[in-house]
């Protein structure tokens, strides 16, 4: 039977080691890390998304922000917002909580956010860097990811990864953060043998958004699964990609769903600004 690993309770203990770094921060060199969410219109999820970023950055310290634009806002006024938020000194780290309406390019806005300030990592720059093994903000999840998998006490080196999923956000960038652990990984994707390939793997990182996918009769028994799919039932259970009695009946190590990564993003998040706020006055030695 795994042991659950507890999304929750890590992420609590790597804030409350920010907010002390903040506190520090502060008093040393008066700097209060500033980090700015742009919403445009009212999508359910992006609300209480938002409103747990904003939560987070309060309890650590931060100047959390939320800048919010209506649904029929123009691609010119969210780009001038960009360039507005880019030359705000109080602005350590900034992000574009997505989905945005059909008529906005988000690859355009995206772009436009300075590097340093790319708080999500997802910026063409960042992705360069994390490709290269360069320092840089590193996307939220993987990050994340990699900070659970940490807690297990793995050795990564040598080790067998499966990455199911290969979105920019979370598979492309999850496989290169194993890669730069010595694992060697392997990227499945709707076309692969997931029943051939998934039985080898020590790590299993599920992101691929289909409820249940990942059946728990694949799972290499002793296994560490991180199950970063969240979906819902036919009873709107939150469950992820993973079966997971099944594979909790197999694996050494499981993420829950809830309560598993999700939490992790938004610590991640809340790193990635602490360290953005750092750099201006101890500079990134890239």
């Amino acid at each position: 039977m795994a042991r659950r690993i507890d999304g929750k309770a890590i992420a609590a203990d790597l804030r409350a080691g920010l907010r002390e770094k903040v506190e520090r921060l502060k008093a040393q060199h008066g700097i209060v890390p500033g980090l700015t969410v742009v919403r445009v219109g009212e999508d359910p999820a992006s609300k209480v998304y938002v409103g747990g970023k904003k939560k987070a950055a309060a309890e650590i310290g931060f100047n959390g922000v939320e800048r919010h634009f209506p649904d029929d806002v123009t691609q010119e006024t969210l780009l001038e917002e960009v360039r507005r938020l880019n030359a705000d000194p109080s602005v350590h780290g900034m992000l574009l909580q997505l989905p945005l309406p059909r008529h906005l390019d988000p690859n355009a806005l995206m772009d436009a956010i300075e590097p340093h300030k790319d708080a999500d990592g997802f910026h063409v720059v960042n992705a360069g860097l994390l490709s290269l093994g360069r320092p840089g903000p590193r996307p939220c999840t993987p990050a994340g990811v990699m900070k659970l998998i940490a807690h297990t006490g793995l050795e990564l080196s040598g080790k067998r990864a499966v990455v199911v999923g290969r979105s920019n956000i979370v598979g492309k960038p999850m496989a290169l953060m194993l890669l730069a652990a010595h694992a060697t990984v392997t990227i499945c994707h709707s076309r692969s043998d997931l029943a051939r390939e998934i039985p080898q793997a020590d790590v299993v990182v599920a992101a691929v958004g289909v409820a249940g996918v990942i059946r728990g009769e694949w799972i290499k028994p002793g296994a560490v699964v991180i199950d970063v799919g969240m979906n819902r039932d036919a009873a709107g259970r939150l469950v992820g990609d993973v079966e997971f009695e099944a594979a909790e009946a197999r694996a050494g190590w499981i993420t829950p769903v809830p309560g598993g990564v999700g939490p992790m993003t938004i610590a991640m998040l809340m790193q990635n600004t602490y360290e953005a706020a750092l750099r201006t006055v101890a500079p990134d030695p890239r």
